[in-house]
């Protein structure tokens, strides 16, 4: 990316951003418009925005009114599919339209597959602190990005999966039905060993990544481990064909106690990711840096994989990345990150000036004011 024009935007002032091809740090004080520029690159993916807005509440506030103004528009120029191009994007009564190199589009999400984004923001800590379901939400959204048909075959699971659910339910008031559930357990079979082949293939792609980057955030103090834990558990090298028939045996093991409660308890949409620091539970014993960290190695890890399968280079977007980390794991973010193209936020001057090389700008009251590295 080399140029990012705001208009309207939230509370950013009309200007232009030009970054670096490294790492570009923003910096200033809370609520002066950081988070807003990392939101602005983000919506260039096609997606929403990260922060979970609605599309109205984009364009800028009227703190006299209350209401936000009409309309805002955002331009980029970027480099991609082997050549420069152009994007703009239009917010206005709810609704994004864009335009990709002059021609004008209805949506904000006909730009999806043009810029390719990684993103971490303070949300992104669930991934360690809370339960599987925050994990298995991150190998999804990882996977759609680079392999579109996994959204579609995901979305049918979950489909096959509800209608299953539901005969669960009605066998229970009309036993007869039972006869008719080896029907629904073969597509769900099939449709989840898929699920579950794409998952396993996507752990052991990032998980040497991961540990890579987790020892150079930590200096090589400790060690970052993933692995796969699907439902049922699975042989490790076993094929989709033993995939299904173990699945296939695990729903007849529960299917009394699967009537009993009106739920499917066995299949990918209760896997899990684990991850262990040290061979210890990072979520059990982790401590808030050692968690951020280890949040911060998969998901850096996340844009290098999407950058060798798709062949084009993620924007990485860090929000307030530096809090809980020791001065140690923030020189590691900031002049260590080669080969990738960063912007990062922060508050402290003082963990500012560790940067070395690169861009850096200060924002305040929505105003971006480029300086020289050594100048904080």
């Amino acid at each position: 990316m080399t140029r990012l024009g705001t208009q309207g935007f939230r509370n950013l002032c009309d200007q232009e951003l030009f970054p670096c091809q490294g790492v570009n740090v923003i910096y200033g004080g809370n609520a002066q418009g950081k988070t807003n520029l990392l939101e602005a690159l983000w919506l260039f993916t096609g997606g929403h925005s990260f922060r979970g807005a609605k599309d109205g509440e984009l364009p800028r506030l009227d703190p006299a009114t209350g209401e936000n103004a009409p309309a805002a528009a955002l331009a980029l120029d970027f480099f991609s599919e082997g050549r420069d191009q152009k994007a703009q994007l239009r917010i206005e009564s709810g609704r994004r339209a864009s335009v990709i190199n002059g021609v004008k589009k209805k949506t904000g999400s006909a730009l999806v597959g043009k810029v390719c984004a990684v993103i971490f923001s303070p949300e992104h800590l669930l991934l360690v602190k809370e339960g599987p379901a925050r994990r298995r939400g991150f190998l999804d959204g990882a996977l759609c990005q680079i392999r579109p048909g996994y959204a579609g075959t995901l979305h049918v699971y979950h489909r096959a999966l509800s209608q299953r659910n539901a005969l669960l339910k009605d066998i229970a008031r009309f036993p007869e039905l039972r006869d008719t559930l080896e029907v629904w357990d073969a597509r769900l079979i099939q449709l989840g060993a898929a699920v579950m082949e794409e998952r396993r293939r996507y752990v052991e792609k990032i998980a040497p990544r991961a540990q890579e980057i987790y020892h150079g955030i930590s200096r090589g103090k400790e060690e970052l481990s993933l692995a796969y834990a699907p439902s049922p558990p699975l042989p490790e090298g076993a094929a989709p064909a033993e995939w299904q028939a173990l699945f296939r045996e695990e729903l007849r093991r529960t299917e009394h106690s699967d009537i009993r409660s009106g739920f499917t308890s066995a299949g990918p949409h209760r896997d899990d990711l684990e991850i262990t620091l040290g061979g210890l539970s990072a979520r059990m014993y982790g401590s808030q840096g050692q968690q951020r960290s280890a949040v911060l190695a998969l998901k850096l890890a996340e844009a290098q994989a999407l950058a060798e399968l798709s062949g084009e280079t993620p924007l990485v977007l860090l929000d307030d990345v530096m809090s809980e980390l020791d001065q140690s794991r923030q020189d590691y973010l900031l002049n260590h990150l080669h080969g990738r193209q960063v912007f990062l936020t922060c508050c402290s001057p003082e963990t500012v000036r560790l940067q070395e090389t690169g861009l850096r700008f200060r924002v305040e009251a929505g105003q971006v004011f480029p300086e020289q590295v050594g100048e904080a």
